[in-house]
This record gives C-alpha cells, sequence and structure tokens, in this order.
C-alpha cells in the first residue's frame, strides 16, 4: 500500500503528513489488524513468580477447552536453533531463551503459550493452564542490591580526576530515578504466516522489518530473503520496537506447530515486562569549579537496573564525555542484576539519565557560587571540539539555542535566590538544562518509480515510526525535482523494498535522507538523458539545470521542456526505476557530529498541596536542517511531554516481596496527558549540516528530552528552594521537603 492512492486525492501542503489521510481514515493497518486468512490466536501465560524452576505444567483442561489448537511449553514446542545453545542465544541477541529453559528469571515470563480459534477462546483456555514452581528467593531491590562504589564497567577518565575536590567550588551529591515503561497506544503484536517449512511472512510492530528479518533468520535457521516483514504503521515505540521480543518468537513457533497462522498480541500489562523498559538508575557527581566558574574536574558514576540473562549497559555517563569541555574527567558505569526482564532503549537512552544528574549538579554548583546558570554553562559549553575525540564539531550550535531560549523563557526574569516570586499561593521559579545527542547515519537504500503521467512513488524499507520520515522522503524528493507533492507516494515499512536501518536513535532520517536526495538526483539525471534523444538541447546538461512539473521535463530559466508522455514513448519506457545506497563517508571520519537542544522552563509550586505546574516550556533545538517542519516539532513536542512524566510522575512501581510490578497497567503508571503540560515552545537553529549527508538533517527526536527533566527539577529549586534529586518529583515528597 502506498500513501497517497488516486482515490485519496486532496490538496497537500508541505507540512502535512504523508500518511495522515490513511490514518484519520482507519485505512491505515497497523500489526495487529490485517486480514489473514484462517488465522487463529494465541494468548502467553506468564509465570506466577520471580524466581525459580518449572516443576510441572498441567495443561490438560486447557487442552479441553473449546477451540483450542494447541499449547506450547518448555517441554512441547517447536525447537528453534538460535535457541538451543547459550552461544547461539548470545549471537542471535535474542537475551531471553523462551521457552526454551525451566528457570523463571522474572515474574510474568512466559511459561506457555495457548492457541485457539478465537481471541476469546484463547483467553480463557489460558487461564486453565497450571503451573508449579521450585521457588526461590527473588531479588529486585535495586537500592539495597547497590554497592557504594562502582565497578570500573567501560570506565573513561582523563586529566587529574581528583581535581573536582581542591576547587574553591565544589558539589557532591548522588541521584535516583526510578524505571519507566514505553507504554505506547499500540501494543506489540505479531502475526505469523508460514509458507511451507523455509518460507515465513510477519506483520510484526517493530521500528526496523530488516533488523527483525535478519533476527528472526539467525533464530529459525532462514535466508532472511525468505522472511517477509511488514510494518507500515507503528503507533509509537520509543525504543520498545528495535529488538525482536518473545511475542514475535511466540508466535512464530505457535504457527509452526498447527500450521496455521497466529496472531499474537501482548496485553498492557505484559507490555509492562515482556518489551524493556528504562531502567531503574544511581548516579553520583563530584563537581568543581574556580572561583571565575570555570569548570575543574568531574566524576561521574552510574548503576543500572539488569536482568539475570543479559546485560544491558545504559551508558549513562557518556553525556558527560560530550556537552562541556572537562579537562579532567572520570566516568564508570556498571550494572545490577536483578529478577527483572532485560531493560531497553527509551528514548534519549543513557543521556537523558545522565544529563539528569549532570546538569542537576551544574545548577547546585551555580547556587554555591552565587552565579548564573547560564552564564556559566555558556562558559564552559564545548562547541568548537568535541571533548571526548579531539575532533571539530562539524556543526554544533547549542550556543545559540541557549541564547535564543533564554531570550524567549525571559531568563532574565530569574531571581538568583529561591523563593523571590510568589503568585497567590503558588511559589514560581525558572530552571534550564542542556541536551546533546550524538548524530549520525548509517547505509540506507531508497528507491523511485515513475509512471508516464508524472507519478511518483518513493520507497524504502525504513518504517516511519511517527517520526515523519515518509513526510521528509516526500518533501526532498520535491525540493530536489519540483514534482508536486500531490503527484508523489510513500510505500514503506516492507522488507522487500530497498533496505534500510531500523528507525532509532535519531538516526533514521540521516540516514534515509542521504538516499532520498540521490535517487531524485538520479531521476533528474536519467530523464536529461532520455529527453536529450528527443530534444538536442538537453545534451551535456547538469540536473541543476532542470526542473520536473507535473507532466514534463523543463530546463531552468527556459520554456524549452519535453513531455513525460513524449520521454515514455521514444524510449519505449513503461515504468523508470531508480535505487540508491549511501552511506556515510570519508568527512565522518574527520568530524564530529552532535545535534543539541537548550530546554527552559517556568513553573508553579502550590505551598499548601505540592503540585507542581508548567507554566511555560521553551526548547529550542540544533538539528541541523529542518526538512518537515510540524512533524520536527511534534517530536520536540512528544519528547519534551516524556521529559515531564520523568520528571513528576513516572516510575515502575515494584513489590519487593513478591518481585512484581504493581503498576502493571494504564490505571496504576502514570504519565503526563494534555492536562499537566503546557503549550510547549519549540523553535530551530535550521541550519544544515552538510557535512553529514547531502540534506543536511542530524536527527532531533533524542534531544527534546535530554535535559528536560532538569529543567524542571532546577525550576522547583528555585521556586521552592528544596533540592530533588530523586525523580519523580511528586506532591508528597514537595511537602517533606
Amino acid at each position: 500500500m502506498a500513501f497517497f492512492d488516486n482515490d485519496l486525492d486532496f490538496n497537500i501542503e508541505k507540512e502535512g503528513r504523508a500518511e495522515a489521510l490513511f490514518k484519520v481514515t482507519g485505512r491505515g493497518k497497523y500489526s495487529s489488524e490485517y486480514k489473514t486468512e484462517n488465522v487463529t490466536y494465541a494468548v502467553i501465560v506468564g509465570s506466577t513468580v520471580a524466581s525459580g524452576k518449572i516443576t510441572g505444567i498441567d495443561t490438560a483442561d486447557a487442552m479441553l477447552a473449546d477451540g483450542v489448537l494447541g499449547i506450547l511449553t518448555h517441554t512441547d514446542k517447536p525447537t528453534v536453533p538460535g535457541l538451543a545453545s547459550e552461544q547461539k542465544i548470545k549471537e542471535s541477541k535474542i537475551g531471553l531463551p523462551v521457552l526454551h529453559t525451566d528457570t523463571i528469571y522474572f515474574k510474568g515470563q512466559p511459561v506457555a503459550v495457548v492457541i485457539a480459534k478465537t481471541l476469546e477462546e484463547a483467553q480463557y483456555a489460558a487461564s486453565l493452564v497450571k503451573t508449579s514452581y521450585q521457588q526461590t528467593r527473588a531479588n529486585v531491590d535495586f537500592k539495597n542490591t547497590h554497592p557504594s562504589i562502582p565497578l570500573k564497567n567501560e570506565g573513561k577518565e582523563r586529566g587529574n580526576t581528583e581535581n573536582w575536590n581542591s576547587s574553591p567550588f565544589n558539589v557532591e551529591q548522588e541521584y535516583h530515578i526510578e524505571g519507566e515503561v514505553h507504554h505506547p497506544m499500540e501494543m506489540h503484536a505479531t502475526i505469523a504466516i508460514w509458507n511451507g517449512n523455509d518460507k515465513l511472512k510477519l506483520y510484526d510492530k517493530n521500528q526496523g522489518v530488516n533488523g527483525v528479518q535478519n533476527t528472526v533468520g539467525k533464530l529459525f535457521d532462514l535466508q532472511p530473503k525468505n522472511i517477509e516483514v511488514i510494518t507500515e504503521f507503528m503507533g509509537g515505540g520509543f525504543g520498545s520496537g528495535l529488538r525482536v521480543w518473545p511475542n514475535t518468537v511466540l508466535a512464530i513457533m505457535a504457527a509452526k506447530k498447527i500450521n496455521k497462522p497466529v496472531k499474537l498480541m501482548l496485553t498492557r500489562t505484559q507490555m509492562s515486562c515482556l518489551v524493556g523498559y528504562r531502567p531503574e538508575s544511581w548516579q553520583k557527581i563530584k563537581l568543581g569549579a574556580d572561583a571565575s566558574g570555570k569548570f575543574t574536574g568531574l566524576i561521574h558514576d552510574s548503576k543500572n537496573t539488569t536482568s539475570l540473562y543479559e546485560n544491558f549497559l545504559e551508558n549513562i555517563t557518556r553525556i558527560s564525555r560530550l556537552a562541556y569541555g572537562f579537562e579532567n574527567l572520570k566516568t564508570q558505569m556498571a550494572t545490577v542484576p536483578l529478577n527483572m526482564s532485560t531493560p531497553t532503549w527509551m528514548r534519549g537512552p543513557g543521556e537523558c539519565t545522565g544529563a539528569f544528574a549532570l546538569e542537576s549538579a551544574i545548577d547546585e554548583l551555580c547556587f554555591k557560587m552565587n552565579k548564573d546558570p547560564l552564564a556559566i554553562r555558556l562558559q564552559n559549553l564545548s562547541d568548537v571540539k568535541d571533548p571526548e575525540t579531539g575532533k571539530d564539531w562539524s556543526t554544533n550550535f547549542v550556543r545559540e539555542c541557549m541564547e535564543k531560549g533564554a531570550a524567549k523563557i525571559g531568563w532574565n526574569q530569574r531571581d538568583m535566590k529561591p523563593r523571590q516570586k510568589k503568585e497567590g499561593d503558588w511559589l514560581v521559579g525558572y530552571g534550564m538544562g542542556v541536551g546533546m545527542w550524538t548524530a549520525g547515519g548509517g547505509q540506507a537504500s531508497a528507491g523511485l518509480t515513475m509512471d508516464v503521467d508524472g507519478n511518483v512513488t518513493v520507497k524504502t524499507a525504513m518504517t516511519d515510526i511517527g517520526t515523519g520520515t515518509g513526510t521528509s522522503m516526500r518533501n526532498i524528493v520535491h525540493e530536489v525535482t519540483g514534482i508536486p507533492l500531490n503527484k508523489i507516494k510513500i510505500d514503506l515499512g516492507k522488507s522487500t523494498l530497498p533496505q534500510a536501518p531500523s528507525q532509532g536513535g535519531s538516526r533514521g532520517l540521516s540516514s534515509i535522507s542521504a538516499s532520498s536526495n540521490a535517487i531524485a538526483e538520479t531521476l533528474k539525471s536519467n530523464l536529461i538523458n532520455y529527453a536529450s534523444k528527443t530534444n538536442p538541447e538537453f545534451k551535456n546538461l547538469k540536473s541543476s539545470d532542470i526542473t520536473l512539473t507535473d507532466s514534463a521535463v523543463q530546463i531552468k530559466n527556459k520554456s524549452t521542456s519535453v513531455s513525460f508522455q513524449k520521454i515514455f514513448t521514444d524510449n519505449q519506457l513503461t515504468v523508470i526505476e531508480v535505487e540508491e545506497t549511501t552511506q556515510p563517508g570519508d568527512l565522518q571520519k574527520k568530524f564530529a557530529f552532535a545535534s543539541g537542544a537548550a530546554h527552559f522552563c517556568r513553573v508553579k509550586v502550590h505551598e499548601l498541596t505540592g503540585k507542581v505546574k508548567i507554566d511555560r516550556f521553551v526548547s529550542v533545538v540544533d538539528g541541523g536542517k529542518i526538512v518537515s517542519e510540524k512533524p520536527a516539532k511534534n517530536q520536540v513536542i512528544g519528547a519534551v511531554v516524556g521529559g515531564t512524566g520523568m520528571a513528576l510522575m513516572e516510575e515502575m512501581t515494584i513489590d519487593k516481596r513478591i518481585g512484581a510490578l504493581v503498576a502493571d497497567d494504564l490505571a496504576g503508571y502514570h504519565f503526563s496527558v494534555n492536562a499537566d503540560v503546557p503549550i510547549i515552545e519549540v523553535d530551530f537553529i535550521n541550519k544544515p549540516d552538510f557535512n553529514l549527508n547531502a540534506s543536511g538533517a542530524k536527527g532531533l527526536g533524542e534531544v527534546g528530552i535530554i535535559g528536560s527533566a532538569a529543567a524542571i527539577a532546577n525550576a522547583i529549586f528555585n521556586a521552592t528552594g528544596k533540592r530533588f534529586r530523586n525523580l519523580p518529583i511528586t506532591p508528597d515528597k514537595i511537602l517533606k521537603g
């Protein structure tokens, strides 16, 4: 299915979403919505204990229930070659040996899968499965498992790392952030269809169809070309779709067992434990400055939760090696294995967590020095060279972000001393935080077809996870060629299309924009060659010498043109096809690349209730060229909303007695809704970085959240005089002080 089918013709603006009409009319299908002949339904039965061994599974009653077609357990299932040994599990990068072990690592771990003719029959039968365990003591207590000194796990240092301690001004503080669950609107789902023993089709919620194709190929010993993966639309991912999770593997196993198509969709509760989460974390910051405000040294230690069966290191301290010019620096990271499932990347992974501690510590140091936090950040910013590699930044406009954001929020109205502004019962304060994220791109392919009427379809396997990738590809082709927007369709999210990397880490557009630019230029070059056979004036022209209209190739600043109809006839064409693959060039070895943002907020804190109201929030972002402004703003707004959740309400509440999440649904897990956030004001520097790619786009999905939680916490301090180093900052904590 290509966006903008002919029967959905309407006026298209550059900032209009390419997929908008498909989504609002319901024609766009999400992974669980595709119609499949003879589809059956699978339901996961989760472990009721958090640690131990399975001693028996009684499926007799469940097998007698109406509609049941089969039940998978660790003793009765199709064998997955990639889970046959520990070495193969590591190679497949699947982590959990789902239904290939009797060991229980966490509560909710799949112990059986019931397959039935209808969803209701599968759900009922699943309730009849009885599992017995040899239970052992589970440990889910991150804080008390935490040693006082982190392990030297991937530690990095430079200069005199103890210099901070002898400085005229210093801070030494610990920070804690509760775990967070992704909870996108669309729950993870898979429809698995086998065609014989060696061909497989998957409708699967993920952020990269080629990644799923390769992982599943290793697991099931299949050639990737024999696996078709489709993810045309995605209802949010935030990083949860960057891996292959149990639902995908179990759906494939179930379809193999009964030799029928199987649909498996996770419940909201299962989303809390089967598709990753942002891990709980602890950090210690030791930061010093001289009398002038120059940073003299930093030590940044961190630990994060991981599972017992897989080590997930979130790289929390990387932000400290990126943003500021610390000549004396030491960073250390480690993990704490617990009876929980494996965490995963969640928007701004590592940097988002690390920035809260770093930006909070800087704010605290500035208060000790009685200096403006904006001025001190500007003084210490490393915006000429990357402090980690020593390479020149290709472009770095974080300074402009900070200056522009400060002017927009009215930073000059901020009092250095806390508790100086009040509106009725509300204390008013201002805060800021800085975010950076390494920019980059990978090898990506895009294709293009053009018909005799000048209709163009742009193609790639990359999935648009809601970031506006399809819209940006359409806009790039339009800008380069001149083809009207309403003549350009988008076809993406299928493994049969030109290969592309997963959409994540703010690298999607940066990667695919280069190949989008390349196919547009190649189309123009091909049309010049075709047109020159009809009109000699087109010979030896460069692609920059022509433009394309809705029906012809035209020389710029001239009336000379050749119609598409004439080109197709004279060259005996039925369709023009173009495909290009681009990859990072030598300039990526010469320069360092990063996106950046400055976040400013004004908060009100109610003295009697402890309620925090974010009154204004301003984010100014350096994301290179902004290809599509509205989708770009949407990305930053959504990221900031995530930052408000981290700061004020999101937490994985765990009952340590039974090793289980308490808030495992949307009633118990609190996150920001419309009433919790103001109109978020977003602005861009909008200066391209052509060293990174031909479009100049750098990526901005991550930097919208990195530093935003710190801005809120710092504003709360400025309003109340109370410093909060543990997130979330809930009203009860504010009242306790």
